[in-house]
């Protein structure tokens, strides 16, 4: 199980700081933790292994804590301070009010530039200023919408969009819209709001917060919870992103992103969960999505003064936590906060991250940025397509389609052909063979001595793999 820390603690100051900060944190005890259901899983032949996507490991980039205009760190401090005025006395005066425009351009055209892609909050009414959807105050109508606009067009597809819950602070009453009256941490949604809460309490919360992004025009795959949100109701938190995703956007896939692993000794592939239906209509599941790094660039509030490239992979190239992740060929997914990426504006987060995209970019050619949404996709298609090992072929029947669907698996001698086949499709899908497995993509096989590698698109259904040779 993954350790209950608040990400807010635990990416500024580390696990030692995390765990001093209980009350505020809600740091629990791995004993504690309620389990989480995996649900269903199907039949899996042992000989046959789903590779990583082209067998190239996913990267990706977390980004928590923006939203449209407000600067989070500015609005949140004093209002996190009424509860905890002892561990929060930053200077929020001094902050801008605003991550302009300007910048959110000048990070999206850069990442657009070198192919990264991650998630991006979208907080629905941060900090209780003012509603994504219908107006905030301090910006003009038309600023708001412009600030919209750049996020979907820039931003979006490389980048889910996720809500950070309602208002990264105060918790809000669903029926009145307002925040409760009460100004303690039960009330606060980073700490203690979710504690006890059921999955439909959660479930009708976290829609509550979708609609709101649905109104303004996203479409969201997924949730982030803020802070210590659902650290002590895991399995609620689970089957209420599984509800609330499907209620307002219909997702196929749900996903969330909660966790965050910093030691090398344990896995951060995505979690699976509450899987059922599987060969049925309406196959469900949900995914949980673990980062791997802390937030080791600016902080929460632009105040982090030892953030450094370093931590991620060094300047040799040979070390860091991103190295750790990828030479396992797990899902390395960088976690950051938006104001220390901005960095009051002075960039300094955003310098850090184009460092470390530089070294890894230089270090390794088999690295494929993906959205959350697209991980959380190839893992459900991994653990939850049966698959079957027979004379010359691979018997798949998968709930869910996924691009990039590779697979590993024993060929009779002399193979030289492959073709995939399913009801679904008019002919066969031939594929094409390739030498270098940097050429691998969806419609070609490698051969790798007495088996091949398979990438093809996974048809929802029944599919099958056929090896042969010229006859």
């Amino acid at each position: 199980m993954m350790p209950a820390v608040s990400r807010r603690d635990f990416l500024r100051s580390g696990v030692a700081a995390a765990s001093a900060a209980v009350l505020g944190s809600g740091v629990l005890q791995p004993a504690r933790l309620p389990a989480q259901q995996p649900g269903q899983r199907p039949r899996q032949d042992s000989r046959v292994k789903v590779l990583n996507p082209r067998m190239r490991v996913p990267l990706s980039f977390i980004i928590d804590d923006s939203t449209c205009l407000v600067n989070l760190a500015h609005f949140k401090v004093p209002q996190f301070a009424e509860v905890y005025p002892d561990r929060y006395r930053q200077p929020w005066r001094k902050f801008p009010r605003e991550i302009p425009d300007r910048f959110v351009e000048k990070f999206g055209l850069w990442c657009l530039e070198h192919g990264v892609k991650g998630k991006y909050s979208v907080v629905p009414y941060p900090a209780c200023v003012g509603w994504i959807d219908h107006f905030l105050p301090g910006w003009t109508r038309k600023e708001l919408y412009r600030s919209i606009r750049l996020v979907q067009q820039l931003l979006v597809p490389n980048w889910d969009i996720h809500p950070e819950m309602v208002t990264h602070t105060w918790a809000i009453d669903t029926k009145t819209g307002r925040p409760y009256p009460y100004r303690t941490a039960a009330y606060l949604e980073n700490t203690g709001f979710s504690v006890g809460k059921s999955a439909e309490f959660l479930a009708e919360y976290m829609a509550y917060a979708l609609r709101i992004l649905k109104n303004a025009g996203f479409r969201c795959e997924g949730v982030t919870t803020p802070g210590g949100f659902g650290s002590r109701v895991r399995p609620q938190l689970a089957q209420g992103t599984l509800e609330a995703c499907r209620d307002v956007f219909a997702t196929e896939i749900p996903h969330y992103f909660r966790d965050v692993i910093v030691d090398p000794n344990r896995s951060v592939a995505p979690q699976v969960y509450y899987a059922s239906g599987l060969e049925g209509p309406d196959p469900r599941c949900v995914v949980s999505i673990i980062g791997c790094t802390g937030d080791w660039f600016g902080g929460w509030d632009g105040m982090l003064r030892d953030g450094s490239p370093d931590r991620f992979i060094t300047p040799d190239l040979q070390s860091g936590r991103l190295v750790e992740v990828i030479d396992k060929g797990e899902p390395a997914c960088l976690v950051c906060h938006w104001p220390g990426i901005y960095y009051h504006g002075q960039e300094t987060g955003f310098k850090i991250f184009q460092e470390v995209v530089r070294r890894l970019h230089q270090r390794y050619e088999h690295l494929r940025w993906m959205t959350l949404s697209e991980i959380a996709r190839y893992w459900a298609a991994k653990e939850l397509t049966a698959i079957e090992l027979s004379a010359g072929a691979v018997e798949l029947r998968a709930p869910f389609a996924c691009p990039d669907f590779t697979l590993q698996a024993p060929v009779p001698p002399g193979t030289n052909r492959v073709q995939v086949e399913s009801p679904v499709w008019l002919r066969p899908l031939r594929l094409e063979r390739v030498e270098n497995p940097l050429r691998l993509a969806p419609g070609r096989f490698l051969l790798q001595g007495e088996r091949a590698v398979v990438c093809f698109a996974l048809p929802k259904g029944a599919s099958r793999v056929v090896f042969s040779r010229p006859g």
